[in-house]
């Protein structure tokens, strides 16, 4: 995984007021904290934080104030929810060969059996230990010719090297559920009768 370098201001204004102030100009309020610190209150460039974000448990190298260099991944992210603009984003301090809990994506390949089964993502995300600086970006799971009834469970997906699992290995990821047959109205059946 790529370090997306970007440029953070500290910042002493606090408060409604203050941030919009900030989105006014185009950027984003945001709180950096971890590793017993005080919590570090910037004003991240809003347009590369956007993007960034796209990518999944992305580790951002923070240049504060041109003085010092952090390592952070997203924590929480809150968007309007209209339009859709960052509003404030909350940083994780991490360092590097720190191991840290995140969720990744869980994507799927290859067909189920013939029938019209349906196939349910009980989780979307895996919570999985890696290291900070090797998160993987998704896990991927084959769903090769699985049948109603069949479930895929935490300890059956292998993951990528230096990961490991962060919830029970019996807990469901995956299932596939039996197609069900679409009844008629009753007023229908005493029609055709």
């Amino acid at each position: 995984m790529a370090d997306v370098k970007i440029a953070a201001q500290t910042r002493d204004e606090f408060g409604k007021g203050a941030a919009r102030r900030i989105r006014r100009e185009s950027k984003v309020p945001g709180v950096l904290y971890g590793h017993g610190t005080d919590p570090l209150h910037l004003t991240l460039p809003g347009h590369e934080l956007l993007l960034a974000l796209r990518t999944p448990n992305v580790l951002i190298s923070l240049d504060i104030d041109g003085k010092t260099t952090e390592l952070a991944i997203p924590k929480a992210v809150q968007r309007d929810p209209l339009k859709g603009f960052l509003e404030h984003v909350d940083l994780l301090l991490v360092k590097r060969g720190e191991k840290v809990t995140v969720e990744i994506p869980v994507q799927t390949e290859g067909e189920l059996a013939p029938g019209g089964n349906l196939l349910e993502h009980v989780l979307v995300t895996l919570p999985v230990e890696a290291e900070a600086t090797h998160i993987p970006e998704a896990v991927t799971v084959s769903i090769q010719g699985l049948s109603a009834g069949d479930a895929v469970l935490a300890k059956d997906i292998t993951l990528p090297a230096g990961s490991t699992l962060a919830v029970e290995e019996d807990t469901v990821v995956l299932q596939v559920l039996a197609a069900q047959a679409e009844e008629a109205p009753e007023g229908e059946e005493a029609a055709e009768a």
